[in-house]
């Protein structure tokens, strides 16, 4: 990426020094034509939409893909027991090891902003593997979980496998998660003690490549127990039942790109902008999608920076 970088800021400083050139020429002389004027007032034009749209390109390929940001938020949950009030939550979703700006590094800076926020709990959604494509390259997942089990949350770390897992081989992303310390958990749960009381986790397999069992896996918890359910895929949510208040899930990327006025023109998803990033709630429970870290399909972010979540629950 380097080198791209190096070439896509010399165009872009090209573009600013044609605009200087343009806008340092003499006046035009008396005896210029009109058309001689629209000439010059065409070329500076040409030179500003040139650098705007050089500049927007350079920000979206080069600079914002290469972020990450922490996004913290609070969300109060009805018939949340007051006792798990305050439970910190760092969700993170869509690593695509080998994607750009995806490295080593990168790995280790996820790992260490991670766990300076001290989280209680730590859930990943799934997608670590990136495609070989013309952008990207495959990672073995025993390299993505040797880094990742460094992650650090008195409740542990838990996971579930998205689409791209299953696609390269799930069976073997378990395995290497799991040598590693993290629990994943695909149609399936796990009781997690906190504060002299505990809640559920609920695991649920990905939407487009795995069976759905949705109430079977809910069915697993004891009943009346405090659930969050995880995902990689956010379009189960209308499918699960009210008696999980919280789904957490990724897939999204939040669109990569997302337009002034236009939104996101381009979704992974059957309902389009609906389940695209952040909190929702409907049908008196709440979603929760994190727009990510990697990219995918094109390695492309435009005010969709990738993001750390911390969330905190309280009791409403």
């Amino acid at each position: 990426m380097r080198i791209q970088f190096i070439i896509s800021l010399a165009i872009l400083l090209g573009l600013l020094f044609f605009l200087i050139q343009q806008l340092r020429r003499p006046p035009t002389p008396p005896e210029w034509t009109g058309p001689a004027r629209w000439r010059k007032t065409l070329r500076i034009a040409v030179a500003v939409i040139l650098l705007l749209l050089g500049s927007l390109a350079f920000w979206s390929l080069m600079v914002e893909p290469g972020r990450l940001v922490v996004h913290e938020e609070s969300i109060p949950l009805e018939n949340w027991p007051q006792e798990l009030s305050g439970l910190r939550i760092v969700v993170i979703a869509d690593i695509h090891a080998g994607a750009p700006f995806i490295d080593d590094k990168k790995l280790r800076l996820i790992v260490e902003r991670t766990n300076q926020l001290q989280p209680d709990l730590i859930v990943l959604l799934g997608d670590y593997i990136s495609p070989n494509s013309w952008h990207s390259h495959r990672v073995e997942p025993e390299i993505t979980a040797a880094a990742l089990q460094d992650l650090r949350a008195p409740l542990g770390v838990y996971s579930v496998l998205g689409n791209h897992d299953w696609w390269y081989d799930g069976r073997k992303v378990r395995r290497a998660l799991e040598q590693n310390g993290i629990k994943v958990l695909d149609n399936e749960v796990a009781e997690v003690k906190w504060r002299d009381s505990s809640f559920w986790l609920v695991g649920l397999a990905d939407l487009w490549t795995r069976p759905q069992q949705i109430r079977e896996t809910i069915a697993r918890a004891p009943q009346a127990k405090p659930l969050i359910a995880l995902t990689h895929n956010p379009d189960i949510f209308p499918r699960i039942p009210r008696s999980v208040p919280l789904l957490l899930a990724g897939h999204t990327h939040g669109g990569q790109v997302n337009l002034p006025l236009i939104g996101r023109p381009i979704e992974p998803s059957d309902f389009g902008q609906r389940y695209a990033a952040g909190h929702v709630f409907e049908n008196d429970h709440h979603l929760f999608v994190t727009t990510g870290i990697g990219t995918s399909i094109l390695p492309v972010r435009f005010r969709v920076p990738p993001e750390i979540v911390l969330l905190t629950l309280r009791s409403q």
